[in-house]
């Protein structure tokens, strides 16, 4: 391993675990323990545990904090109620995607921020850059937090018998609250990255060990099953829940990525971006984020190029086997002219395979 990689603060404990380690976003992170099949199956059946502390965090504090934020990000901080999060992304000038993150509003004067690890310095960057001047101050609060992520349709009742102060039956699903667990002050939200109902943790100073080891020796491995970032990535991708440097990018617009649901372009507010993706909305996209999922035997991988007939019309951002389904599974980018059309193919090592086109997820979850 490279010296120059950081380790979450729970490193010798995964290497304990047994997690295979490898470098991710500056990071040396577990990319899985079991096997990623196995580790995919278990969050979809059961319940997995992740430790994210690789991404960031950043708060805004102050009596501006909200309009501050409002200003940097595409969607509606001021609709928000205290404990109440939402999705959004923060967009470039242009209108290109600078990263898509969580925001979650702790107080009337009180924001806090779950950015994406590889963009951390460069989204700290852009926001000073650009936050409004006003009685709001963001600070970098990475460092103080350690990240967990409980995920699974069992993940409320592994959790409870842990939580001291709090009631998640009363969590709703992107809520968040202060609550003791183990021991420990912890920020629980119900929110993830894998499709199935479950909790991240922001837990401050070194709390984080004493949670983590309370979950691991009360379940793992008989109820609860350790899962690295390989997992992680078929969750989501089956979830069709985007990836920032592959499905998102500064060369990408939230209209196109299928994300206009989270760009408020009404609510009467500036923020950086909204003239760029005024005009792309008038003018229409070129191109439409979908999913494709192949027929017959491959994989499907990033980079691979989609074809209508002899005209190359898109390519793969993301792509891989989507264990729930036993299918290959991807998304990518397809003209406008051919994004309503049911099938496609995916040329694969010279080879072309039809596709099935979605707009919808693969997976979602039992209601």
């Amino acid at each position: 391993m490279s010296e120059q990689l950081s380790r979450v603060p729970l490193h010798e404990r995964h290497v304990g675990l047994g997690g295979r380690m490898v470098p991710f976003a500056g990071f040396e992170m577990p990319v899985q323990y079991s096997g990623i099949k196995d580790e995919h199956l278990a969050v979809r059946s059961s319940a997995g545990l992740f430790d994210v502390s690789h991404m960031g965090e950043v708060e805004v504090r102050g009596p501006d904090a909200i309009a501050a934020v409002d200003a940097l990000v595409s969607n509606n901080v001021r609709g928000l109620a205290d404990g109440q999060a939402l999705y959004t992304v923060m967009c470039a000038p242009d209108g290109g995607i600078v990263d898509d993150l969580i925001v979650y509003r702790l107080a009337e004067d009180h924001i806090f921020i779950c950015v994406n690890a590889a963009n951390r310095h460069k989204d700290l960057a852009f926001m000073r850059e650009h936050l409004p001047s006003g009685n709001a101050a963001l600070e970098d609060t990475s460092e103080s937090y350690v990240q967990l992520a409980l995920q699974g349709p069992e993940a409320q009742r592994l959790l409870s018998p842990l939580v001291e102060q709090g009631d998640l039956s009363e969590l709703g699903f992107f809520r968040c609250a202060w609550m003791k667990i183990a021991g420990q002050k912890t920020l629980v939200a119900r929110t993830g990255y894998t499709g199935e109902d479950g909790f991240a943790f922001y837990i401050p100073d070194q709390g984080g060990a004493a949670i983590f080891d309370a979950l691991v020796e009360r379940y793992v491995p008989s109820e609860l099953t350790m899962c690295g970032l390989g997992a992680r990535d078929t969750l989501r991708l089956e979830a069709r829940l985007p990836l920032y440097g592959q499905d998102l990018s500064a060369e990408t617009n939230p209209l196109e990525a299928g994300l206009g649901w989270v760009v408020k372009l009404e609510t009467g507010h500036d923020f950086v971006g909204k003239a760029a993706l005024e005009a792309i909305k008038a003018r229409g996209v070129r191109r439409r984020l979908r999913g494709f999922r192949l027929e017959g035997r491959g994989v499907l991988r990033p980079g691979y190029p989609i074809f209508v007939g002899e005209t190359e019309v898109g390519q793969l951002t993301s792509g891989g086997f989507a264990p729930t389904l036993d299918a290959s599974i991807g998304l990518g980018y397809i003209d406008v002219e051919h994004a309503d059309i049911e099938r496609a193919e995916v040329e694969i090592r010279g080879r072309r395979l039809p596709a099935i086109i979605s707009k919808k997820p693969f997976y979602s979850r039992p209601r």
